[in-house]
């Protein structure tokens, strides 16, 4: 069965020339929503996913409706393979029930992990650059002078032992254990 999903970012954008072509192909059942493609959260696509099953086809007009990333959209069209869901995007002639169709989108995942390499490979030559200019990366060693404030506070509470972990650093808005237990140890590490 072919089921198509058809998306527009704003309500008073028209879905015509998407609903047109996945009729023309002979999808039987469209979903529409009508959310930008940035949000993650895509309700219809969410109910296209519950209904669809083994063997059927996801068929869109262009691959922009159903993702913006290339990532994303090699990670969407890899889980419904896993579930035996074939793809098919009518402008860009991607169909995963050919072999043509699964070469080239197995194209598009070579691109997709080249693009990533060369972004891997750009992040540390830039970080090996500014190290010979003396910088360093990530946040300053040490304790934060809002953690140091709080400190003795922080380690009255945990030693009265009267309230539970959790408690105390929500009351002082401390976001995670390591450093909570670094705040307690402050002292001792002088």
């Amino acid at each position: 069965m072919l089921i198509g999903y058809a998306r527009v970012s704003k309500f008073e954008q028209n879905l015509d020339l998407q609903t047109d072509a996945l009729k023309n192909i002979g999808t039987e059942k469209i979903f529409i929503d009508k959310v930008s493609g940035v949000k993650s959260e895509k309700p219809q696509l969410n109910e296209l996913l519950k209904f669809i099953r083994k063997g059927d086809i996801l068929t869109v007009w262009r691959l922009d409706r159903v993702g913006r990333s290339t990532v994303g959209l090699i990670k969407f069209v890899t889980e419904l393979n896993e579930r035996g869901i074939h793809f098919k995007s009518i402008s860009e002639n991607i169909d995963t029930s050919s072999a043509s169709g699964k070469m080239i989108f197995q194209i598009f995942c070579v691109l997709a992990e080249h693009e990533r390499n060369v972004l891997i490979e750009r992040t540390n030559a830039g970080l090996k650059s500014a190290r010979a200019r003396g910088k360093n990366g990530g946040r300053p060693k040490g304790m934060t002078e809002k953690y140091q404030k709080i400190a003795p506070l922080v380690k009255a509470s945990y030693e009265s032992k009267e309230l539970p972990v959790e408690d105390i650093m929500k009351a002082f808005k401390i976001g995670s254990k390591t450093t909570f237990y670094k705040i307690i140890n402050l002292n001792n590490d002088k």
